[in-house]
């Protein structure tokens, strides 16, 4: 029998033409996935319907006609989600520097193909859903913006990708035009409204000006701040406090650079407010952050939300960015002190509630936002995530092998290393 039963969650609160229920390329069938591993240490079959868990049994248990996929040897993980990428900005590096082969284009097309590209490598490491930072404004008014809102649409049954509209002015009368765009960009389908209000002359004024905004309109917020100024910090947390549908700011590192007793300060204010911060532990992502990451431990210890992204994927901010949420949960781990579940939390739980998409368990009634990877437990997944399979709302959307061979020596046969291939692919197939 199964041991979990149909459960409902809440659905995603996403408008009605891009809401998990009006994909048609949505899984439509049953898919049932056998002998995975889950983190608490059962061996589980997992039972797929549509977009949705049907059922969580014991291996062997769950039987339907259609196809089967063998997972013995993979670690059954809710998806992680991608909370602050920069698609239009993306895989530029190579033509943005000094001996670059000329100017990065802003041409629709090529920031539509960026943008889709950066998303499939981030759908490869398992990221299903991504909110990415689009400038609008300047001289390029919402070129870039609309070109990304295009790449969503292409990338629709791969993965949900969402647009945060990114003015650089809102004050004064250099700023009223970029205001006027933003106005634009959440008509034309923003999934929230952001900035920088750092770069702004008047830091309050453009922080106020995006909050209006987002409460006129019902959206959430995501900003940009290095978070080095906790008086600013503070009218930030003020203004924030019990905002809907919520508050995310990032990077933070500058809450790091901080004295102890104002770090502490700014970390309890921003509880109170329920304001998510968003740290980037592998690197900026604007090129105006200072060095470091945001201080998770002391965040968390105040009850704050810290969710971790990606930033910057091989931009010029970033050359070698990997948008890997897996890395980002390694480092997470490896360099900030959390346990593995914690670290992985911040790129998959505490990402989607940032990002406001429903909670996925691997638990009949939830969402089939999946990621198997390879390994027997989370922390040895964080350090060797190779083969990966994704899936999203319900069917397998990418897919990542790796086979590790030795040459033949004495020692591999003593040690019966374990292999990545398997050369009998069992009862449910091979992955």
């Amino acid at each position: 029998m199964p041991d979990s039963q149909p459960r409902q969650p809440d659905d995603h609160p996403a408008d009605a033409a891009d809401g998990p229920g009006s994909d048609p390329a949505a899984g439509t069938g049953t898919l049932v996935l056998c002998g995975a591993r889950l983190t608490d240490g059962r061996v589980v079959d997992v039972r797929l319907g549509g977009s949705r868990i049907e059922a969580v049994g014991t291996a062997g248990s769950l039987t339907a006609p259609g196809p089967r996929l063998d997972l013995r040897g993979y670690l059954l993980l809710p998806a992680p989600a991608e909370p602050h990428a920069h698609s239009d900005t993306a895989l530029t590096a190579a033509g943005a520097g000094p001996g670059g082969p000329g100017p990065v284009s802003h041409r629709p097309e090529d920031i539509r193909r960026r943008a889709t590209e950066a998303a499939l490598l981030q759908l490869g490491h398992g990221a299903t859903a991504l909110r990415s930072h689009v400038r609008i404004g300047d001289v390029r008014g919402l070129t870039a913006f609309e070109a990304v809102l295009q790449a969503r649409r292409s990338l629709r049954g791969l993965a949900d990708l969402t647009a945060v509209a990114v003015p650089r002015l809102l004050t004064g009368v250099a700023g009223a035009d970029n205001l006027a765009l933003l106005h634009d960009a959440v008509k034309t389908g923003a999934g929230a409204v952001g900035g920088c209000p750092d770069l702004d002359p008047d830091p309050a004024g453009y922080t106020e000006a995006v909050l209006e905004i987002a409460a006129e309109q019902g959206c959430p917020v995501d900003l940009h701040t290095d978070g080095d100024d906790p008086a600013r910090l503070g009218r930030l947390a003020a203004m924030a406090g019990g905002l809907r549908p919520g508050v995310s700011i990032g990077p933070c590192a500058g809450i790091s650079r901080l004295p102890a007793h104002a770090a502490a300060r700014v970390a309890d204010q921003l509880a109170a407010a329920g304001v998510t911060v968003v740290c980037l532990p592998q690197g900026g992502c604007c090129g105006v952050e200072g060095p470091g990451t945001a201080p998770v431990r002391l965040l968390r210890a105040a009850g704050v939300r810290v969710a971790a992204g990606g930033g910057a994927l091989r931009d010029v901010a970033n050359p070698v960015g990997r948008g890997d949420p897996l890395e980002a949960a390694y480092l997470l781990a490896s360099q900030y002190g959390l346990r593995p579940g914690e670290a992985y939390g911040a790129v998959s739980s505490v990402a989607r509630e940032a990002m406001g998409l429903p909670e996925v368990r691997v638990e009949a009634g939830f969402p089939a936002e999946l990621l198997a990877v390879r390994g027997e437990e989370l922390s040895g997944v964080l350090s060797l995530a190779y083969s990966r399979i994704v899936v999203h709302r319900g069917r397998v959307v990418a897919r990542t092998s790796a086979v590790r061979e030795y040459c033949d020596s004495e020692a591999v046969v003593a040690l019966d290393l374990p292999r990545q291939g398997r050369s009998d692919p069992g009862p449910c197939g091979g992955p």
